[in-house]
């Protein structure tokens, strides 16, 4: 089992930016994909995107242009850089990996501010 930390949240102006960072530890991270999940208020968690082994990436459509998901395998970290923030971005932020991307990390609050 890894463990997954995520840091990086806080509160933000709309129109603002903030990186995200989750640090895996317990497994080989370079393997394996890794995702950034959202759970609105009052709303279900949801994909942001994922990155695979290989750095492809797929994205949501609602951040499709404006969050970037990266990752350093050297570090054992996946980041994601949002940019141009909306209240609607509003959340906990999730990171999800493992050897069976069924490992996920606490979460970091993510506040946009109208």
């Amino acid at each position: 089992q890894v463990q997954l930390v995520e840091s990086g949240g806080g509160l933000v102006q709309a129109g603002g930016s903030l990186r995200l960072s989750c640090t895996a530890s317990g497994s080989v991270f370079s393997g394996n994909t890794m995702g950034w999940y959202r759970r609105p208020p009052g709303k279900q968690r949801e994909l942001v995107g994922v990155i695979s082994s290989g750095g492809s990436t797929v994205y949501a459509d609602s951040v499709k242009g404006r969050f970037t998901i990266s990752r350093d395998n050297a570090k054992n970290t996946v980041y994601l850089q949002m940019n141009s923030l909306k209240p609607e971005d509003t959340g906990v932020y999730y990171c999800r990996g493992g050897s069976l991307y069924n490992d996920w990390g606490q979460g970091t609050q993510v506040t946009v501010s109208s």
